[in-house]
């Protein structure tokens, strides 16, 4: 099971910029879109994405503002700067680039070993 948390920490920024590219959000929002939107098929923590935020707000790609919701709550939204974007431009091509060739590589794959079947 680690393997597949290393793999989701790995998403998580892309996730979480792709998510404010969208709409301010905050973090229990985010774990819930990721949530909802995956059928669980992605159990993202909302360690995970906090630690993500805070190392995006920390390079600049997002900020937070507080915002009252009811009377005395307050809750924290994040927001996509214009680095965040240029960095989700970059990350989003990455990521389909990994995509692409890794399923390109499983295919030669089955494809090799049907041959080999046939043989």
């Amino acid at each position: 099971m680690a393997s597949k948390n290393y793999f989701l920490n790995g998403i998580a920024e892309l996730l979480i910029l792709s998510i404010l590219k969208k709409n301010d959000t905050y973090i229990y929002d985010m774990k819930k879109i990721i949530s909802d939107v995956s059928n669980d098929a992605l159990p993202m923590s909302q360690n995970t994405i906090y630690s993500a935020a805070y190392k995006l707000e920390n390079e600049g790609k997002i900020s937070e503002y507080s915002k009252l919701v009811g009377r005395k709550r307050t809750r924290v939204y994040y927001h996509l700067e214009p680095d965040g974007s240029e960095y989700l431009e970059k990350l989003s091509a990455e990521y389909q680039s990994v995509v692409n060739n890794v399923g390109m590589i499983l295919n030669y794959l089955e494809t090799e070993t049907e041959d080999s079947d046939n043989e």
